[in-house]
């Protein structure tokens, strides 16, 4: 399935203002697709999963100078010395070629690029599917199914739940192991499923660390290394001077729905439904659409050690923009969301919820069903 026109358009922008493109995300959501549709047959490729491929790389520059053009590169992170080399193609003159680059977003790349490439590189992110390519009306399935494109185009939950369950163990045993990453898969497939019973809490190293029978700095280095590889997000706390005792560590999420229902063990939609870590299913998946169709990094949460709490602050278009997901069908103003207008003097506060209508909750505040969010937030561009 190719990916929608916007994925498409924001990698054409990005070519135009730099001579390099990094196309970032997890393993499967997409990205080779999406760049040989934009590349059709124009373009030099290389893919160094190819031994052939790594091959024609061994001498870089000399492989890649004479070329004219566009020049993919997938996987980019299993040959780090070729990024000195793209910084001396980049800074040639008239720029005879510009290059597309495609990698998992682990450490190692995005560090190589900052490194190597600051000021040549343009960064453009594509995660799993979202409710504006799928479709609103298809929202339970992209929720328990998660945005993998084949997970969510399974046949049936039992088949997409098989691909998710290998999906995780590749992850740990192969996918790691290829970043440097010696850590037992066993000892890290033990950590993410501590992480998916949290989802949804503020990160406390020294309870991760206590079950893991190990210190609070290796329960950080567990948690950055499956945030690097876009396994788990962490949602850093917003906080500001306001006379009040805030929250300053971040939420941890299990970044793909379905991976953390897999995690969990749930079969069904109805098994989720019935599932304690329900809330906290529907609150992840609503905060990672909302940041896919907004297409924004400036997102935090913020609480309070008084209780007041906003699941979600985004910085869009110069406007402090909130949102709450409750996952029932008639949400009603709280406390805490009346705090958090006031506090942190909101433009805009949404109250996502799965029913099938969106109202008025008052000034600057709406109900928006999940079926209505994907046309909500176009307006707010």
């Amino acid at each position: 399935m190719i990916r929608r026109a916007l994925h498409l358009l924001r990698v054409r922008r990005a070519l135009a203002r730099a001579p390099i493109a990094s196309l970032l995300g997890p393993r499967q959501s997409g990205k080779t697709t999406l760049a040989r549709a934009f590349a059709g047959r124009r373009a030099a490729w290389f893919d160094l999963e190819n031994p052939v491929d790594l091959a024609r790389l061994s001498a870089p520059m000399s492989a890649l100078d004479p070329l004219r053009g566009l020049v993919v590169i997938d996987e980019v992170q299993r040959l780090p010395p070729l990024f000195e080399v793209l910084r001396v193609l980049a800074d040639r003159p008239r720029t005879p070629a510009r290059f597309l680059l495609l990698g998992s977003a682990d450490p190692r790349l995005v560090r190589g690029v900052s490194e190597s490439l600051a000021g040549r590189v343009a960064h453009v992110d594509i995660g799993g599917f979202d409710l504006g390519e799928i479709g609103p009306r298809r929202f339970r399935t992209l929720w328990f199914r998660g945005g993998f494109p084949r997970a969510f185009l399974s046949p049936s939950d039992v088949d997409s739940l098989a691909w998710r369950r290998d999906y995780v163990g590749d992850f740990l045993q192969r996918d790691l192991a290829e970043l440097g990453v010696t850590i037992p898969s066993a000892t890290l497939r033990r950590f993410w499923n501590m992480v998916a019973h949290f989802h949804g809490g503020v990160w406390n190293a020294a309870e991760f660390a206590r079950s893991l029978g190990a210190s609070e700095n290796t329960a950080r280095h567990y948690l950055d290394l499956l945030s690097g590889a876009w396994a788990v997000r962490q949602l850093p706390p917003w906080f500001e001077n306001m006379g009040k005792r805030q929250v300053r560590h971040p939420k941890v999420y299990i970044q793909d729905p379905g991976l953390l229902h897999a995690l969990l063990g749930l079969e069904s939609f109805e098994a989720l439904m019935g599932h304690p870590k329900a809330g906290a299913s529907w609150e992840g998946f609503v905060i990672e659409q909302v940041l896919s169709l907004l297409q924004t990094r400036e997102a935090y949460f913020w609480g309070t050690h008084q209780g007041a709490e906003l699941d979600l602050l985004v910085m869009h278009g110069g406007k402090r923009i909130g949102f709450e997901m409750k996952m029932t069908d008639a949400p009603s103003m709280t406390k805490s969301m009346h705090i958090a207008h006031g506090d942190l003097r909101l433009d805009q506060l949404f109250v996502v919820h799965p029913g099938k209508t969106s109202w008025s909750m008052g000034e600057r505040t709406e109900a928006v069903s999940i079926l209505d969010l994907p046309r909500r937030l176009s307006t707010l561009a």
